[in-house]
């Protein structure tokens, strides 16, 4: 039997590109930069964890396949255009997700449940929300998608909290921003919990007890409080 290279935390970065982020692509493209050298500066941790950003809109845009951050020049930037789709974006991470899983075994690691950070500024333009919620239901049941992700999911500007409620796999993983919040701070406090989050949970790895670890960004509540 083949040793174990070591453990893997998958984590996705999920990110509404529909046109009503135009204006505020500048600060998510700064603020996963900012996650990149932050990673650069903790190599230890960098090398516990696979990356990977991913843009939808009225489709989906593979803008960093999974990779170790350590061997990346700089993270590709993300785009706004057109809708947003909930339903291209769940489609996509069920083929996704199992795949990119199965290529990190087949290197011999053992890689834990995958992480996914969703962010989204507005209400899912889908023809019918059975649609989105079907595939994101096959996605998170784990007895249909064997590395069905955890999902962390915020809410910011228009988004409903209703929804993002719906697409966290817990209630305590889906945030709002508060009323009247600047989109901009909100975007640089998602990026900061964002690297805080990978951070922490990949130190827990090789524990006794490793898990996701997330906490409320400064500027957000809960979505299930406002709902």
């Amino acid at each position: 039997m083949n040793d174990i290279r070591g453990q893997l935390l998958p984590v996705y970065v999920l990110a509404d590109e529909s046109g009503s982020m135009a204006l505020h692509m500048g600060d998510l493209n700064a603020g996963l930069a900012s996650l990149h050298q932050a990673l650069l500066g903790e190599p230890l941790v960098a090398s516990k964890v696979r990356f990977s950003v991913i843009g939808f809109s009225d489709d989906v845009s593979e803008r960093l396949p999974m990779v170790d951050l350590r061997f990346v020049e700089a993270i590709p930037r993300l785009a706004a255009s057109s809708t947003t789709s909930y339903q291209a974006a769940f489609t996509d991470l069920l083929t996704r997700i199992p795949r990119d899983v199965q290529a990190l075994k087949a290197q011999q690691y053992q890689v834990h449940r995958p992480a996914v950070f969703f962010l989204s500024d507005g209400q899912p333009t889908d023809d019918d929300d059975e649609d989105w919620l079907a595939a994101h239901a096959r996605l998170t049941d784990r007895t249909v998608t064997r590395a069905a992700p955890n999902i962390i999911a915020f809410g910011i500007g228009d988004a409903e909290p209703g929804a993002i409620l719906q697409v966290a796999t817990r209630s305590d993983f889906a945030y709002v921003s508060i009323p009247g919040a600047n989109v901009g701070d909100s975007i640089a406090k998602f990026s900061t919990e964002l690297t805080h989050s990978i951070v922490t949970s990949a130190a827990t790895l090789g524990t006794h007890q490793p898990q996701l670890q997330v906490s409320p960004p400064q500027g957000f509540t809960l979505a299930i409080d406002v709902v």
